[in-house]
């Protein structure tokens, strides 16, 4: 479990290095059914900013964690990626196609904790 936190903020610190928005933490460990201990959810302003975070949050996992995603998603059009690393699922979206799919709020029962953006 302790890995699970540690990955949340090394993925923190990746999403904010190429100043991701909005970084919600949801903690799904309590919840029956979820499919993963944490969601960490993001925006860019652009696809070129979706791609820049996804990249970064690897390298980040990857240089501090030495973890790997399991499989990562929506890169050919950058609008919404998804990164699974098994415990960790980070989701960076396009603002629009974040507040359709209003992924916060899908599990009412989990802890959500918003983190503030760095500028």
């Amino acid at each position: 479990m302790e890995t699970s936190t540690q990955l949340v903020e090394t993925i923190k610190k990746g999403i904010q290095e190429k100043k991701g928005s909005n970084i919600v933490v949801a903690d799904l460990q309590g919840i029956d059914g979820a499919i993963c201990h944490y969601f960490v959810i993001c925006q860019g302003n652009s696809p070129a900013q979706v791609e820049a975070i996804a990249d970064s949050v690897g390298e980040f996992a990857r240089k501090e964690m030495q973890e790997k995603p399991t499989a990562v998603v929506g890169l050919e059009n950058a609008q919404w990626v998804a990164m699974d690393y098994t415990d960790v699922m980070v989701h960076i979206f396009l603002p629009d196609v974040r507040e359709y799919y209003d992924l916060e709020h899908l599990w009412e029962d989990a802890e959500v904790t918003q983190i503030p953006d760095l500028d």
